[in-house]
Order: structure tokens, then C-alpha cells, then sequence
């Protein structure tokens, strides 16, 4: 696995000492990941009765938008048949903080603890975890997001982009 990223909890707030930042709004990563990038991308209706649905992450952080996303997918009888969704990350957080940024979302803690099952051997590169019987595809890409982009031959339906500079 590359270098995990440091996350350091204040007052159950996750914070990265790296980039002396939050990893989502006080408001909270569901809510965030919710409103800002599922319903600016009008999500899930938007992928109502489609064959399959793509999005495009950058910045993967502790997970909270593909497990929302995920989440969305799982409740929708008009869903596509296939989720794939692609984020790159530069610094991959360590398992246990994936699993405690879903703790105080009991309805992600089924997919979190999933996730956190393949959550492992990530170096540096692209790496495809399956789920849902193959229906639900993460394509984590390991690496700096320019260089990352550059490689990937990817069709996205939606892009949620990550507020870094």
C-alpha cells in the first residue's frame, strides 16, 4: 500500500495535517456528498433506467461520496444496471479512518465495512474492487490527479471534482 494518509480527528471532525484542511463541511461528509455533488449532479434521477452510469472523482478522501452514491444505486428500483465509479486519490486513508468517517452514518456502515474488505495492497496505480456482484465497479487510481487523467480513458456520465487547488 502507497504511504497512507494522516487523518487527524478534532472533536469527530476529520482533518488532513498534510494539506491543513477539513475532509468535508461542518455540515457533514452525507450531507455534503449528498448536496453538493450527487444532487448538483442530479443524481439518482439522472440515471434513472439507464444500462449503466459513470462518474468521476477527483479525490476519493474517506470515501463518503462513493459509499453515498453507492447507497443511492442500492435504493433505486429504476437504478442502471451498472455503477462504475473512478476516483483518484493521491494519498489513500488508512482503513481504520475509512471505517470512522462511516461510523456516525449507521445507513453506510454495511458498505463501509465492504469497502474497508478490499481496502488493501494499494500502491501506486489503478485498482478495480468489485461489488454487488460485479454491478457496483470502484476504480481507485493511486497517484497526482493530472498525470492520472492523462491515462485514463474514461467516459464520464457525471464528475464530482474535489476542492483542491
Amino acid at each position: 500500500m502507497s504511504e497512507a494518509q494522516t487523518v487527524a480527528w478534532r472533536d469527530g471532525t476529520p482533518h488532513s495535517p498534510r494539506f491543513k484542511d477539513i475532509y468535508h463541511s461542518c455540515a457533514g461528509g452525507l450531507a455534503q456528498a449528498r448536496h453538493v455533488f450527487m444532487r448538483g449532479c442530479g443524481l439518482p434521477q439522472a440515471w434513472c433506467q439507464q444500462a449503466q452510469w459513470r462518474v468521476l472523482e477527483t479525490g476519493f478522501g474517506l470515501g463518503l461520496n462513493f459509499l453515498a452514491t453507492w447507497q443511492a444505486w442500492k435504493l433505486d428500483p429504476q437504478r442502471p444496471d451498472l455503477l462504475h465509479f473512478v476516483s483518484i486519490e493521491a494519498y489513500p486513508v488508512d482503513v481504520a479512518d475509512l471505517l470512522r468517517s462511516a461510523d456516525d452514518q449507521p445507513e453506510l456502515a454495511a458498505l463501509a465495512l465492504e469497502l474497508s474488505r478490499q481496502w488493501q495492497d494499494l500502491g501506486p496505480g489503478c485498482h478495480r474492487l468489485s461489488f454487488e456482484g460485479g454491478r457496483v465497479l470502484l476504480t481507485l487510481c493511486i497517484g497526482d490527479v493530472k498525470p492520472m487523467l492523462r491515462e485514463l480513458a474514461f467516459f464520464a456520465d457525471s464528475v464530482f471534482l474535489d476542492g483542491f487547488s
